[in-house]
């Protein structure tokens, strides 16, 4: 097991250097270049001028020696300095926005996974009843409507007509006179649309792949045989049906670390949280490279160790797979 990790690990180090690479060569590819939107409507800003701020940003080398300059930095962690107007480390951007990203998305992960594998467990064993065509159209109601959409209607619902809900940010404005269970309480009532529409999509997702997979494994011969030596229906499910089921709903979920970070975009801006979601919007309208740069990769490190999880549990579920790489 030990050495199937490390293997794990080292083939992350190549992939982690294409996607910066490819990531790289995109952004720059992009119309639109940093200082330029200070510039860009004033006609007095000569060309020489423009050049100075291409030579400012360093923007005036070769690509192929921008990227080795930028990849030498990142060893150490040092993603440059922030092409916007407060020129901060783009580091400390990230130490202060990540973690409230993570937390959000480590929530929404295990409410899909405690939530989503249940539903679609009882979908499985009683097919075709009320309650399973009741999870059906609510999983297709998850995969049709649009994130931002769902996150509009909520915020008209509860935080306008009933107004029992905060509509944006993560604290209210005298969050520091409340008591400790104030607080908490307050965070919590900031946090559970944007939550519920990180889960949302992912849940429905879930709950119908392990459906899927589970009425595929009862279909199994094994499961005939044990019914046929007069196992208890619970013991069948327990012990040889779920287990096998989990593991393409195992992989669903290492696979569903990117889609997560990607949808902070779109609830952070909406419910204005100042996570790397928000950090990475307001960065793109400002073509600011090195934030852009940064995020990108804490974001593919964070998919490839989601990866990795998915792999390990993978191994947990699956006896074949310790003994073959034991």
């Amino acid at each position: 097991m030990l050495r199937y990790l490390l293997k794990r690990l080292f083939f992350m180090i190549p992939m982690l250097l294409g996607i910066t690479l490819v990531s790289f060569l995109v952004i720059h590819l992009t119309p639109g270049e940093p200082g330029v939107l200070d510039v860009e409507m004033n006609p007095k800003v000569t060309k020489e001028v423009r050049e100075r701020i291409r030579a400012f940003y360093g923007l005036d080398k070769p690509l192929h020696i921008q990227y080795w300059m930028w990849l030498k930095r990142i060893v150490k962690l040092d993603f440059g300095v922030s092409f916007s107007t407060d020129r901060r480390p783009v580091i400390d951007k990230i130490k202060e926005r990540l973690p409230i990203t993570i937390g959000i998305n480590l929530i929404s992960m295990f409410l899909i996974f405690v939530i989503g594998i249940p539903i679609g467990i009882y979908c499985a064993r009683y097919k075709d009843t009320i309650l399973d065509k009741g999870f059906t159209a609510f999983v297709f109601a998850g995969y049709a409507a649009p994130t931002f959409w769902v996150a509009l209607l909520l915020m008209m619902f509860f935080g306008v007509y009933l107004d029992i809900l905060p509509i944006s940010g993560l604290k209210s404005f005298n969050y520091d006179e409340f008591t400790p269970f104030g607080k908490a309480m307050d965070l919590a009532k900031h946090l559970i649309m944007p939550i519920f529409i990180s889960a949302f999509g992912g849940l429905a997702g879930i709950s119908r792949y392990m459906k899927n997979s589970l009425l595929e494994v009862l279909r199994q011969e094994y499961i005939t045989t044990a019914y046929a030596k007069g196992l208890p229906e619970h013991v069948v499910l327990k012990r040889h049906a779920l287990r096998n089921a989990l593991l393409p709903v195992i992989t669903i979920l290492g696979l569903s670390v990117p889609g997560l970070i990607g949808g902070s975009v779109i609830f952070e801006s909406i419910f204005s949280i100042p996570g790397m979601g928000q950090l990475f919007y307001m960065s793109v309208m400002a073509r600011d490279y090195p934030t852009i740069m940064g995020i990108l990769v804490m974001g593919a490190f964070l998919t490839l160790l989601g990866n990795l999880l998915a792999d390990i549990m993978y191994a947990l579920a699956d006896p074949r797979i310790r003994i073959g790489v034991g």
